[in-house]
């Protein structure tokens, strides 16, 4: 049961044109456009290539685009077709439909890390082998965690206010939340903050894992903090209308 709600959760999002465009067309595009274009700043990249330096964090925006606003979207209008109530009524118990649309995302998260990472090996990306396994480790709480946020949002507003705030918190977080912009670069107040949001934490994880080879154990502890707690909240505010 759990293997055909995922497999039918994963074909719908990778079906649905408005979903592929943002979980993979606008990642790869601005993987190629940061990689081959003078856009990125001297003093971030230190003495990272530009494609070593925005691939992790790209890898970052993917599982952000798809697990968080993805989910979060397509949950809101699911509940207002009367989707979720529709399959409560049916053989799946309430934890499978959640469990369900976390596998779903975590099979969307490798497709996209498998596209994207073939990509960026074709402009000259090279990651540490020893933070391959790290890496992994982050996408799943990444994946987790903004998949927890994603149903903790799409589960308690009415569908266009998840549409909009959805989205608008993906730009902000693109922008300002440690993905295109490393807190390092921000006022240390602020990048301090940064680094504790699930964006900031799963950007700066993925980097020191495939620049560095490290294992980071702080970032993946903001991360499971994350998943933890947005969990326990979208069990007890989630709605099937």
């Amino acid at each position: 049961m759990l293997r055909t709600h995922a497999r039918v959760e994963a074909a719908l999002t990778l079906r649905h044109g408005e979903q592929l465009l943002l979980t993979l067309i606008i990642p790869l595009a601005l993987l190629i456009g940061l990689s081959l274009l003078d856009v990125l700043p001297a003093s971030q990249l230190g003495t990272t290539s530009k494609v070593d330096w925005i691939t992790p964090r790209i890898l970052a925006l993917a599982v952000l685009s798809s697990a968080f606003t993805g989910q979060a979207i397509a949950l809101g209008f699911d509940r207002r077709y009367g989707v979720l109530k529709r399959l409560s009524a049916t053989a799946l118990p309430s934890w499978l439909l959640v469990a369900g649309r976390v596998v779903a995302a975590l099979v969307v998260v490798a497709l996209q890390s498998v596209v994207l990472g073939v990509v960026a090996a074709f402009l000259g990306w090279s990651p540490s082998a020893a933070g391959l396994g790290a890496a992994i480790l982050l996408l799943v709480l990444g994946t987790l965690a903004f998949g927890a946020l994603g149903v903790l949002l799409g589960g308690a507003l009415r569908a266009e206010a998840v549409l909009a705030l959805a989205n608008v918190v993906w730009f902000v977080l693109l922008l300002a939340g440690g993905i295109l912009l490393a807190p390092s670069a921000l006022p240390s107040g602020v990048g301090a903050v940064v680094e504790l949001l699930p964006s900031g934490a799963l950007a700066e994880g993925m980097r020191a894992a495939l620049v560095g080879g490290q294992f980071p154990v702080g970032p993946m502890l903001v991360l499971a903090g994350w998943a933890a707690v947005a969990g326990v909240l979208a069990t007890r505010t989630t709605k099937l209308t």
